[in-house]
């Protein structure tokens, strides 16, 4: 699980040189490379993929060891190159789908322009939408249980908290679940040697 590895030692390093910073240039920090509509309106695109390097509103030790279990599950089930890509597609969409709603709420005069601003990152919409994709490709019991009960508490945590990360896992959920009937992921991973021709 080499890209895993190298994944959850950036996001380590990264913990580790913020966990040197005051608050105040930590809380700097986040604000820069938050994926938020101020920063895609203004073409800083880049914040897209930034906002996935840190761990956000759990311990970070917490979240890179769910990181470092899910996206490795993964990785070593799909190959790196599917795993990376249902991790990258749900943090990216995700992302994309709750800002652009808040977009469109401030253009309809629904949102104030605070909102827009507002911190987005973490590593929590592409961990959501790969547990969910397992999930959904997993046993019988795994999608008949684990799906669902997730899903409750996903919805609960965005009823209780009405954030806008929250409501993030809940779009992040059904894209994993979503991606999980595409063929791309049911085709056999071509790094994976196949039966040897007989004798």
């Amino acid at each position: 699980m080499p890209a895993t590895t190298a994944y959850v030692g950036l996001l380590l390093t990264v913990a580790s040189w913020l966990a040197t910073q005051s608050p105040s240039e930590e809380a700097r920090f986040m604000r820069h490379i938050s994926s938020n509509v101020h920063h895609l309106e203004v073409g800083k695109w880049w914040v897209l993929f930034t906002s996935g390097l840190v761990v956000d509103g759990v311990p970070a030790l917490l979240g890179i060891a769910a990181v470092a279990v899910v996206l490795g599950l993964a990785e070593s089930r799909w190959g790196t190159v599917r795993a990376f890509g249902v991790f990258l597609a749900g943090h990216l969409l995700a992302t994309l789908i709750t800002e652009g709603s808040l977009w469109l709420m401030r253009l309809a005069h629904l949102l104030p322009g605070i909102l827009t601003r507002a911190r987005d990152v973490g590593i929590s919409y592409g961990l959501v939408a790969t547990l969910g994709c397992l999930l959904a490709l997993g046993g019988r019991r795994a999608r008949l249980y684990g799906v669902p009960a997730l899903a409750v508490l996903l919805l609960g945590a965005w009823t209780v908290d009405q954030e806008l990360a929250d409501a993030g896992h809940v779009v992040a959920l059904f894209l994993g679940v979503a991606g999980s009937g595409t063929r791309w992921l049911r085709l056999p991973d071509p790094a994976t040697p196949g039966p040897l021709p007989a004798a």
